[in-house]
């Protein structure tokens, strides 16, 4: 039992987005349709929990392959951000996420039993099928900026209470 007055430890997350240039040359974004657990039936990005022992970067490299069978080093990660997500009606959900962008890995996306992977153009994301939030921070990713900010989600945990940005 948790001692009064205490909030739980956020969960470690990360999140990994693997870009690719499509042969028109627009920018793509490899998301998927989320098929079990937490997310059902959005679509989402890469990733997951950080397991105890791993880095981020281990995780971010598991995670991807798990999900789409992608292979890939964590030398190919680059840091695009830390996003503080926070549900105060469920605080055993809180999660403080690292998140990677990736140009470069091995093998073609595939589905696996958690993910159905799909390349989308990073003009013409499907925010409204994705957690209302992603519409706040994802295109800064996506233009290859660096993203810090607390998200906190309202009494519903699915809609933004308030989004907070905050300079790198």
């Amino acid at each position: 039992m948790k001692p009064a007055g205490r909030a739980p430890r956020a969960t470690p997350v990360v999140l990994c987005f693997l870009m690719r240039e499509s042969p028109n040359g627009a920018q793509e974004v490899l998301l998927g349709l989320k098929k079990t657990g937490f997310g059902v039936g959005r679509i989402v990005t890469l990733g997951g929990h950080v397991e105890p022992g791993e880095s981020p970067e281990q995780a971010a490299v598991r995670e991807v392959f798990e999900e789409s069978g992608v292979t890939m080093a964590e030398a190919d990660l680059e840091p695009a951000g830390t996003i503080e997500f926070v549900f105060p009606s469920k605080p055993e959900w809180d999660m403080s996420t690292v998140v990677y962008r990736s140009w470069n890995w091995q093998g073609e996306p595939a589905p696996s039993s958690e993910i159905d992977p799909a390349w989308y153009a990073a003009d013409a994301i499907p925010y409204p099928q994705m957690w209302e939030d992603s519409a706040h921070w994802l295109p800064r990713v996506l233009d290859g900026d660096y993203v810090a900010a607390v998200i906190t989600l309202a009494p519903d945990n699915e809609c933004v209470a308030s989004v907070v940005f905050s300079s790198t």
